[in-house]
């Protein structure tokens, strides 16, 4: 199992930074700051002018770790998918049962995130909700395909693949595993979205738990 959690580290495009953040304490800050800011005022209103201010350094200073602020936040969700395949992965490597493999990746997936007190500058559960309501904005651009191809959401569709490779492994003789893993993650970003906002078109609330509901479509699908 070891040799399989080091593949996957944390690691991110260094197409998305000019100057690796988790090398300084001033990146760590610009990463940490820049989570709670974006969930204080949302991506659209934050500002690199807003963040130095947070920090106390000067605008110039985070234009020499990132280009713009659409790559900090596809650095941010790069960092998020990166954990939670890390999770994924350390879950479900020793099971050997495909159905009780897939169930326990679902727990991964859709479980309500807690601050890893291990990584001290990344508050997880604000991440959390940042890729909750900003993650479509990474990728609903005009530049998406240049930035697929450079490799920009590889670890988002890695995530999914895993999922769609335990599906296989639950129904091979199921045609749509890859369109079903991809609307489980997507899909549980949407569904959080819609108990937090949109009540009236979810059945889900705190009491009805987004597992149970994607345990419940699995079973009826492939098995």
């Amino acid at each position: 199992m070891h040799s399989i959690i080091e593949n996957v580290k944390i690691t991110i495009n260094e197409k998305l930074y000019l100057k690796d953040p988790e090398t300084s304490e001033l990146g760590r800050k610009i990463v940490g700051q820049s989570i709670l800011l974006i969930n204080e005022i949302g991506f659209d209103a934050f500002t690199f002018k807003k963040l130095g201010e947070r920090i106390q350094s000067n605008e110039s200073s985070i234009y020499r770790y990132f280009e713009n602020k659409h790559k900090l936040l596809v650095y941010l969700s790069s960092w998020y998918w990166s954990w939670v395949e890390y999770n994924l992965v350390l879950a479900t490597n020793n099971i050997e049962n495909p159905e009780k493999k897939l169930n326990k990746a679902l727990e991964i997936i859709t479980r309500n995130v807690q601050k890893d007190d291990s990584i001290a500058h990344i508050d997880e559960y604000i991440l959390n909700k940042i890729i909750i309501a900003e993650f479509t904005k990474t990728f609903l651009t005009k530049e998406v395909d240049e930035e697929n191809e450079d490799g920009f959401f590889v670890v988002y569709k890695r995530v999914i693949n895993r999922i769609h490779l335990m599906i296989e492994s639950v129904n091979p003789t199921y045609k749509y595993s890859k369109s079903l893993a991809s609307s489980i993650v997507q899909g549980a970003l949407h569904q959080n979205f819609l108990k937090d906002h949109f009540q009236s078109i979810t059945s889900l609330s705190e009491s009805n738990c987004l597992t149970d509901f994607y345990k419940d479509l699995i079973k009826k699908v492939l098995l």
